[in-house]
């Protein structure tokens, strides 16, 4: 009797000792659970689920504005054109930074004042240009965006600004020193300026996205350029003696007191986004994967399904995780749907006459009394 009660109170030990799952930290990964409650992975390039390259071109207008001579003349606009291509780099879902090269031209026209100018016409320039800059990108709509508003947006507001190299050429012609003549021998005025340290330019603007698919995004940009150069209108050389009244040289750098003359561009683009994953970098919500989740929870329109293979010895235990499919019916089981032995006599409580006492089948789980 003894023995019986000191096998009925081990029991439940032994057995929770059997069905306890152990838990153990992974060495690669310290402080996870290796039970399958959490998938565990490395943070790196291979894990991401989003792009962050992607190749833009773009074309459109370009004006001289802040100049001496100007575009808009005369209540005239004087077009001229630009063309941009990047390579663009998302750093993160509010910043990126692109290296950009443009092309262009633009066409102005201005008029010295007095007899000069009444001798001269109105002058025209040109000025053709390269330029190559490091441009960041500010993802305003990103920054502003609730942190509740997890609808697909498609329209995205960004603002840049960049420094970069630029060489360009230019030429002036007027009615009287800047004309080709023989006699007297006068020309048209050229200038060249090489890429080079003292060719620095400075751009600034804004643009207006939209998310066409994952591959593509077209936009509406447009940006103000400051050459930091008196020449880059074609007005003329800008060396000191260039500014002085009583000079003989062109007075074209002196229509205006910048010493800075500044162009305005205006560009329609095309963005294409390089990678695989579904999502880029740049229209990527830090927590559209917890709304999604969450939004098909709410939404499922089908039940949990539990016990899908059923309990075919009808013992309360599904079959998915039933370790004893042929439970005799009436018999009593533990949680994995094993017919219960208390005394652990190999016969089972529901045959065994003497529940708390082992003993063998043949004597129906009961002491011979030898």
């Amino acid at each position: 009797m003894k023995l019986g009660l000191l096998l009925l109170a081990a029991l439940p030990i032994a057995t929770y000792a059997q069905d306890s799952i152990s838990v153990n930290s992974s060495k690669e990964y310290p402080n996870t659970f290796t039970s399958g409650s959490a998938n565990v992975q490395a943070f790196n390039n291979s894990t991401r689920r989003f792009n962050d390259w992607s190749v833009s071109i773009g074309g459109g207008s370009a004006l001289m504005v802040h100049s001496d001579l100007k575009s808009i003349y005369d209540k005239k606009i004087n077009w001229g054109y630009n063309a941009y291509v990047s390579v663009d780099k998302q750093i993160n879902h509010i910043f990126g930074l692109s290296l950009i090269y443009q092309r262009g031209e633009t066409k102005q026209k201005g008029q010295l004042e007095g007899a000069a100018g009444i001798a001269a016409g109105v002058a025209t320039a040109t000025t053709k240009y390269n330029q190559v800059a490091l441009m960041g990108d500010i993802n305003f709509s990103n920054i502003l965006r609730r942190v509740d508003n997890h609808s697909p947006y498609r329209w995205a507001l960004h603002g840049y600004a960049g420094i970069g190299l630029m060489n360009f050429n230019t030429s002036l012609h007027d009615n009287d020193q800047n004309r080709w003549s023989s006699v007297p021998a006068r020309s048209p005025l050229f200038i060249d300026q090489k890429l080079d340290i003292n060719s620095v330019y400075y751009q600034m603007g804004i643009g207006l996205k939209y998310k066409v698919s994952r591959l593509i995004d077209v936009e509406a940009r447009t940006m103000y350029v400051i050459s930091g150069d008196d020449e880059f209108d074609g007005g003329g050389f800008a060396g000191p003696q260039d500014y002085d009244p009583t000079s003989a040289n062109s007075r074209y750098n002196m229509l205006n007191k910048r010493r800075s003359d500044n162009m305005w561009t205006v560009n329609l683009g095309v963005s294409f986004k390089l990678g695989k994953h579904l999502s880029h970098l740049a229209w990527h919500d830090p927590l559209q994967e917890a709304y999604y989740k969450t939004s098909v929870l709410e939404n499922a329109s089908a039940d949990l399904v539990v016990c899908e293979k059923g309990d075919n010895d009808n013992d309360g235990v599904c079959d998915d995780w039933d370790r004893e499919l042929n439970t005799p019916a009436g018999a009593r089981v533990d949680g994995a749907g094993v017919a219960l032995d208390m005394d652990l006599d190999g016969v089972i409580d529901l045959y065994d006459k003497c529940v708390t006492v082992p003993g063998p089948p043949e004597n129906n789980g009961c002491p011979t009394g030898k």
